[in-house]
């Protein structure tokens, strides 16, 4: 009995080092991203814009911004 139980824990032992080492050549055979060429960076100039919110309400850049200024938050979804 205690033959199997080693066998077992060596065999998942092994499954489990199979699996750390597919993971981590998945990983290195990733293509790098160029974040700059994805568009707006931190700190760069938005121009002025004039779009409708989610309620039909035209919006502005001038009419969100506040006192300390304006943060625009992209989220990109899977259901548009």
């Amino acid at each position: 009995m205690r033959i199997k139980i080693q066998k077992s824990i060596v065999s998942s032992l092994l499954i489990a080092f199979i699996l750390v080492l597919s993971t981590a050549a998945l990983a290195q055979s990733r293509t790098a991203i160029e974040v700059a060429s994805l568009g707006p960076q931190v700190g760069d100039l938005v121009p002025n814009f004039r779009l409708a919110d989610q309620n039909g309400t035209l919006q502005t850049l001038e009419s969100i911004a506040g006192p300390a200024g304006t943060m625009l938050l992209f989220h990109r979804s899977a259901d548009w």
